[in-house]
């Protein structure tokens, strides 16, 4: 018997492991120079397994080291059934840097676990899969300006499963993204006003929020095997539509890559509406606490794959807002003579932006955000302070 091969038979498979940990360690290898403001020594002396760390330089003075950590949840599902691995990365990317971006942080430097069913054997199927997830890191982190510094890879058999039996991967993927604050740069919704206008920008998918009722859609409308159901294949390839990554557009309004950290204009708020959505992350984290209120009437429409599954899951336009990102992965307070500006920017990094509404005040109505719908009906739904 070979060496280990109880070990094989029982689920690990040490050989392939530690193949596909030295490839992993080359992708992370590719990305060690994405940053100026990361330094990384390398002190593995060709070991995948040996130490590497990290430095942080040429930062203002005054900063803060801190860390985000976030997975893609279910999504891990659609992405098998829609076979679209190369793309996980920007999802747990932009669910961890986010983390840090949206209060004026600078993300800059990334860790990952991934944990499967099984790595499989070399060029098979389940290890083909695997290796794509990894090898998506390169590409993002060379659009997110981050550095890859490692990550872990298990195999936990059991462990690890899906709805989908046959599933070429099982797995969970989430990581931790290390950033930086400024006492200076931080957006906390303090210096909100009314008459300052809310910009939204534009998301193509669900990011990996609401996917459990994502999921439970196709199974309603494709039926308990809606996996393998070759008519749901083209929704599945739109439900699986990678994360939009706004970090380094917000990184260049807040100053972060401009002479003497300067902002390009100031930001009273960015919301990234990821889970709870209009509901959670913008009126009850941020309008609620200050009292003040919102009126959204232009918002984006509500990406067609998002309207087919709020249909066949049978939800309220109350539930869609509440529940994903309807059309704008966030949404950003700014002051209105600077909306051009913001827009102009906005295309330059490839985004598509508008104005969505404005921040408003009512002492004798109390509280509430005022969101016209843009799930088909034109409705005009209404979020107020939960009843204490």
């Amino acid at each position: 018997m070979k060496k280990n091969e109880k070990y094989k038979q029982d689920g690990v498979n040490i050989q392939e492991g530690d193949s596909f940990s030295a490839f992993a360690k080359r992708v992370c290898e590719s990305t060690y120079k994405n940053s100026h403001f990361v330094y990384v020594k390398d002190m593995t002396e060709g070991n995948f397994r040996g130490p590497r760390g990290f430095q942080l330089k040429a930062l203002p003075k005054g900063c803060i080291q801190t860390i985000a950590p976030d997975g893609i949840g279910t999504k891990v599902v659609l992405i098998d059934a829609a076979q679209t691995y190369e793309n996980a990365a920007r999802d747990v990317f932009a669910m961890t840097a986010m983390d840090i971006t949206r209060w004026g942080g600078l993300p800059l430097v990334f860790s990952s676990v991934l944990d499967v069913s099984t790595l499989g054997e070399k060029e098979d199927l389940t290890n083909d899969a695997a290796r794509k997830v990894i090898w998506g890191m390169k590409a993002t982190a060379v659009e997110t300006n981050t550095v890859v510094i490692s990550g872990e890879t298990a195999e936990l058999g059991l462990c690890v499963h899906s709805e989908n039996p046959n599933a070429n991967l099982k797995f969970n993927w989430s990581g931790f993204m290390v950033g930086v604050y400024h006492p200076k740069k931080m957006i906390l919704g303090n210096t909100l006003e009314p008459g300052q206008i809310i910009m939204a920008l534009k998301e193509n998918g669900f990011r990996s929020n609401g996917i459990s009722s994502v999921r439970k859609a196709f199974k309603m409308h494709y039926g308990e095997k809606w996996w393998a159901n070759p008519k749901a294949k083209k929704d599945l390839n739109a439900a699986c539509t990678s994360s939009i990554l706004y970090d380094r557009f917000f990184a260049n309004l807040n100053g972060w890559f401009r002479t003497r950290y300067k902002p390009l204009m100031p930001i009273h708020l960015i919301v990234h509406l990821s889970g709870g959505a209009f509901q959670s992350k913008f009126a009850e984290d941020i309008l609620f606490r200050k009292n003040f209120s919102a009126t959204i009437d232009n918002l984006y429409d509500a990406p067609e794959i998002m309207q087919k599954c709020a249909k066949w899951r049978g939800m309220t336009e109350e539930e869609c807002y509440s529940t994903w990102n309807g059309g704008q992965g966030a949404i950003v307070v700014i002051e209105k003579k600077d909306e051009r500006l913001f827009i102009d920017t906005a295309i330059l990094y490839g985004l598509q932006a508008k104005k969505c509404g404005e921040i408003t005040f009512s002492k004798r109505s109390g509280s509430a955000v005022h969101i016209e719908s843009k799930f088909g009906t034109g409705k005009t739904i209404t979020f107020k302070p939960k009843e204490k």
